[in-house]
């Protein structure tokens, strides 16, 4: 006999299993998505463009980090141009003034790793920053520092290294929209996941 209390565990169960499997069939999309983007030749070029609003672009063989990952999100039709300009326009205050601007720029305000890793940090799930590469999952959004107040930013994907040890990253960090493993060289400073 069928009892509440089952019918109840297992519709919970159900909703589980759902949920789990829309998370990662998005982080595989992102994975893929930003995968996808190695196929495509780009130039490192960190030149200021005035662009479209929203969904605007800067030209599609040009590019740095922050550009993968908003390439990335795109290509699931989600619009980082979009969401960090409406965040930032009423909460100016929240956001690093690294640039000495006292408004936001929807050209720019989005393609700067600091304000995306407040972003991420806002509406997205801070993850550990750890030593352990098992902790770094496909649709993981990574940002290290360089040195020097440098910053950079890119994306765990599905394929790993050589050794089998980690996950690789999709990043730009000069050599146009590469596949690497790089996810420990240099320091990491923030981990997220994002999803709308």
């Amino acid at each position: 006999m069928i009892t509440k209390h089952r019918i109840l565990s297992l519709c919970l169960f159900v909703l589980f299993v759902q949920f789990n499997f829309g998370q990662t069939d998005f982080k595989d999309q992102l994975s893929d998505a930003a995968i996808a983007l190695t196929k495509n030749k780009v130039t490192y070029d960190p030149t200021y463009f005035s662009i479209d609003y929203p969904n605007g672009d800067v030209p599609s063989d040009k590019g740095v980090c922050t550009d993968v990952v908003i390439r990335a999100y795109r290509a699931l039709d989600i619009d980082l141009q979009k969401e960090v300009h409406e965040d930032m326009r009423a909460n100016f205050g929240l956001y690093p003034k690294n640039w000495g601007l006292s408004k936001t720029d929807k050209n720019i305000d989005h393609r700067r790793v600091p304000n995306l890793m407040k972003f991420f940090s806002r509406f997205g799930k801070t993850k550990p920053i750890t030593n352990d590469p098992k902790d770094y999952i496909p649709g993981d959004i990574v940002c290290w520092s360089l040195g020097g107040g440098l910053t950079h930013i890119g994306m765990v994907v599905n394929k790993k290294s050589g050794d089998q040890q980690r996950y690789l990253i999709v990043h730009n960090i000069g050599g146009g929209q590469v596949v690497a493993d790089c996810l420990f060289d240099y320091k990491i400073i923030g981990h997220y996941q994002y999803k709308k």
